[in-house]
């Protein structure tokens, strides 16, 4: 019996140039498809996709235009992911990174005192000694996964201090920044309804250490300083999940992918790991260096408020906008023609994009610097080369842009 062929004309082909597939990124194939578009279609737009239609916003120049008029191109809109709301299926949970001025500036400003210049001195004697414990527990010439035992582990260490965390429990925060910055989890029902359940669980958690410190003296952590500050004081439960998320998300995604793609990157280009074992004094530009090259959040989304052009391009209001910093951190016209190599003496590095732009440049930017830097001052110490001895398992997603295993071996030089 004859069997007919199922009927595709209502399915839309996969668009080439649609960047927010996730296995892109599962595959490491990214690469192509953004260097098209910043040669092509630096603004493109994108008219089927799993998260609806989209401006793809590739180009280091209009990144930039964009996210310098903040009163235009809404943070607080749509939110700050390509996944969108769903009344029903979600609960709002504001966060200040998706909030416009001026609720935006005075939360920020709020945690902004944590990661001060000042800070950062304080707390690098505390992040050196935890660095060099992590490190001299490593097992030489046996393989291990460095994702969970160094970059997870430091980045939760690290968070739980940023808390006044219970230590025994602080791999519950990476449980959770997985959970939260996972985007594909928006696609399926199930998964999205589980994922509300733990961040209430989150919520509750620290909902329990936000009650132990009202009505008590100021202390230099986070939950503190929202205790005692007029912008953050009488958040509702939500804006409070909101919050933590955002600075879980940011403190612990970001770092340990970069710290992951350091141990990556150099393993994949042996001349500038010799070039920077040879010369510790270049760790600094390496540690901007290998935020560029790796970017750990590959897009922020942004929505106009009204009608515009950009690039030529005219984008409607209530259009919604993902801002690729994967891709403008590659941009031949700013980086050169090499960007797709990491390079520890890159003169421009520090321009990179991967901690945004204007207003909404991440907050705890000094400190990832900090943690990075300080990890590879302490491998150089010891002498130790991080070699890859299997294929990495990448997150399958265009948001968070990192490692799920990164299986390794050390040895000496």
């Amino acid at each position: 019996m004859a069997t007919l062929a199922p009927d595709t004309s209502q399915t839309p082909a996969i668009d080439p140039l649609d960047v927010s597939r996730a296995e892109l990124y599962r595959d490491d194939t990214w690469h192509a498809p953004f260097k098209q578009l910043r040669a092509e279609a630096p603004v493109h737009r994108c008219e089927h996709s799993e998260f609806g239609p989209y401006w793809s916003v590739s180009a280091y120049k209009p990144i930039v235009e964009v996210e310098s008029l903040p009163d235009l191109y809404s943070s607080e809109a749509g939110g700050i992911t390509l996944a969108d709301f769903i009344e029903g299926s979600d609960v709002k949970m504001p966060m200040f990174i998706a909030r416009d001025r001026p609720v935006h500036t005075a939360q920020r400003r709020t945690v902004a005192p944590a990661f001060t210049p000042s800070e950062m001195t304080r707390m690098s004697g505390d992040i050196r000694r935890r660095t060099a414990e992590v490190l001299d527990a490593l097992p030489w010439g046996e393989q291990f996964d460095w994702v969970d035992t160094v970059a997870i582990e430091l980045t939760t260490q690290m968070l739980a201090i940023l808390f006044d965390f219970p230590w025994e429990d602080r791999r519950k925060l990476t449980f959770w920044s997985d959970w939260a910055g996972d985007i594909e989890l928006v696609k399926n029902d199930e998964l999205r309804a589980k994922r509300l359940e733990h961040m209430y669980e989150c919520g509750a958690y620290f909902q329990d250490l936000w009650n132990q410190k009202v009505g008590k003296l100021q202390t230099p952590d986070l939950i503190s300083m929202m205790v005692h500050s007029d912008a953050m004081a009488e958040m509702d439960h939500f804006e409070f999940i909101g919050n933590l998320i955002l600075l879980i998300v940011g403190g612990n995604d970001t770092t340990r992918n970069s710290m992951s793609a350091a141990v990556y990157g150099l393993d994949l280009f042996p001349e500038e790991r010799a070039r920077l074992e040879a010369d510790p004094a270049l760790i600094g530009n390496a540690t901007q260096e290998i935020i560029r090259w790796q970017t750990p959040l590959a897009h922020m989304r942004r929505t106009a408020k009204q009608d515009t052009e950009l690039m030529g391009q005219r984008i409607r209001e209530g259009d919604k906008l993902a801002l690729w910093y994967i891709s403008a951190n590659r941009d031949e016209s700013v980086f050169g023609e090499d960007a797709d190599v990491l390079r520890v003496d890159r003169p421009n590095a520090r321009r990179h994009l991967a901690f945004g732009h204007g207003i909404h440049r991440c907050v705890g930017a000094r400190l990832a610097e900090l943690q990075i830097g300080i990890l590879l001052e302490e491998m150089a110490k010891r002498r130790m080369r991080v070699n890859l001895v299997g294929e990495p398992t990448r997150v399958a997603a265009c948001f968070v842009h990192g490692y799920r295993k990164l299986p390794v071996q050390i040895s000496r030089y």
